[in-house]
């Protein structure tokens, strides 16, 4: 909830050059009602900004959810969450360090991963400065 107005000042600003270019104002000039020139025109050209934002969102809420579990403020122990994991094995971690790293590990994996796939499916361009298409 924080991060909703600096995640609309990013797309607003990455929307403006978009929405004065000028295809967008030729749909403009043809007639092309306002759900028209969002679905079709503006927002497949955001493709890449919405996608590094719900990556980042995605990642920021797996870390929350994983602090307050390991803070026991959410689920409780028979329930299973890794920080829960990783919580209560603590105090046994050196007689088995592998009940504390792969839960550990699988959390920063499951960031990494929804990351790199948000990465995968923006689009690719040639100049990594240039304005969206």
């Amino acid at each position: 909830m924080l991060g909703i107005p600096y995640a609309t000042r990013i797309v607003a600003g990455a929307a403006a050059p978009i929405a004065a270019s000028g295809y967008v104002e030729a749909a403009v000039a043809g007639g092309e009602r306002l759900g028209h020139l969002v679905w079709r025109e503006v927002l497949p050209n955001l493709r890449s900004t919405l996608l590094a934002l719900l990556g980042l969102r995605f990642v920021e809420g797996v870390y929350v959810v994983s602090t307050a579990a390991f803070l026991q403020l959410g689920p409780r122990p028979p329930e299973a969450n890794w920080a829960l994991m990783v919580r209560e094995n603590g105090a046994g971690v050196l007689l088995n360090p592998w009940a504390v790293v792969v839960p550990a590990a699988t959390i920063g994996l499951l960031a990494l991963s929804v990351d790199l796939a948000a990465d995968a499916l923006a689009p690719r361009t040639g100049d990594r400065g240039a304005a969206p298409l």
